[in-house]
């Protein structure tokens, strides 16, 4: 096995390049654990360690422009008012150690199903940033996501950033796994309220081949806030608005029965997190404009 070691962007784009095979590692955090265990044995590591733009961060007027190595830990010290639902499961990505460690470029990269940052960017809004001696592009986070395990990366490509669109609105993150620390979803689900547009986002995660939004669900939850006059009354969301946005999120949902739980489970469990950050964000929306309204 290579190990090359690039000090810079620049060099690192070359060694790409020429070795498009190579692995990028930086944290380690999904990497090692795949060598460790003989799932993995690439030829070429690529270590981006030393190249220090990714672990830059730039919050603009209307996004947050986050370097792929970030540590999660960075993202909840420092950006939980810009970010508000990646923070939130950024908090619940493994140890300490592994908070320190991993990234959402990481996450990104290794493209699984159950990552933790997936369902808060697809629920943001969120670009990736790729990049290769070529040239940049952006790409719609929905649409970064190919398969189990893979993305739109072409084989010269490297994550530099992602863009992230700053929280107009509450954002919450709930998540299910079968132990309290340290563990990977049985499924999780994202939701992002935008005031300024007057729409909702979704995210669900480990109940499909891809993280996906659930599109039908923000269509009808969208309208029906519309059509109740919600946005401007200060009234709660109707018991049988948040029932049918529960089940149309389990009905977006594609789960298998694995070793972490039946799909019968996760969709069950997925109305129940749809029905629960509904409220949650909810809430916090009328607390925010009664706020408003006393200044």
């Amino acid at each position: 096995m290579d190990f090359l070691r690039p000090a810079t962007w620049e060099e690192a784009l070359a060694a790409k390049a020429e070795h498009p095979t190579a692995v990028p590692i930086a944290g380690g955090t999904d990497v090692m654990v795949e060598i460790n265990f003989d799932h993995r044995r690439p030829d070429v590591l690529l270590d981006l360690n030393r190249v220090v733009d990714l672990y830059e961060w730039e919050v603009g007027e209307e996004t947050v422009r986050l370097g792929a190595a970030v540590p999660y830990t960075r993202v909840i010290e420092a950006l939980g008012r810009e970010l508000p639902g990646l923070a939130l499961a950024a908090r619940t990505v493994g140890s300490p150690q592994i908070r320190n460690r991993g990234s959402v470029g990481g996450n990104l990269g290794a493209a699984s199903p159950a990552g933790d940052s997936h369902p808060p960017l697809l629920a943001a809004g969120a670009e990736v940033e790729a990049v290769s001696v070529r040239g940049t592009r952006l790409i719609p986070v929905e649409e970064f996501y190919t398969g189990v395990k893979r993305n739109a990366l072409a084989p010269d490509e490297l994550i530099r950033a992602v863009h992230i669109a700053k929280a107009d609105g509450p954002q919450q993150f709930s998540k299910v796994g079968t132990r309290n620390a340290m563990v990977i979803a049985v499924c999780a689900f994202g939701l992002a309220l935008h005031p300024a547009t007057r729409t909702v986002r979704t995210g669900i995660g480990s109940a499909a081949p891809t993280p996906v939004r659930a599109g039908t669900a923000e269509e009808f939850l969208t309208a029906a806030l519309e059509e109740e006059g919600l946005w401007d009354s200060g009234r709660t969301v109707p018991p049988s608005v948040a029932r049918q946005f529960a089940d149309l999120v389990a009905a977006c949902a594609s789960p298998i029965d694995d070793v972490r739980g039946s799909a019968a489970y996760r969709r069950h469990a997925l109305r129940v997190m749809a029905r629960r950050t509904l409220g949650w964000t909810w809430d916090e929306y009328l607390g925010n404009e009664r706020s408003a309204r006393c200044a």
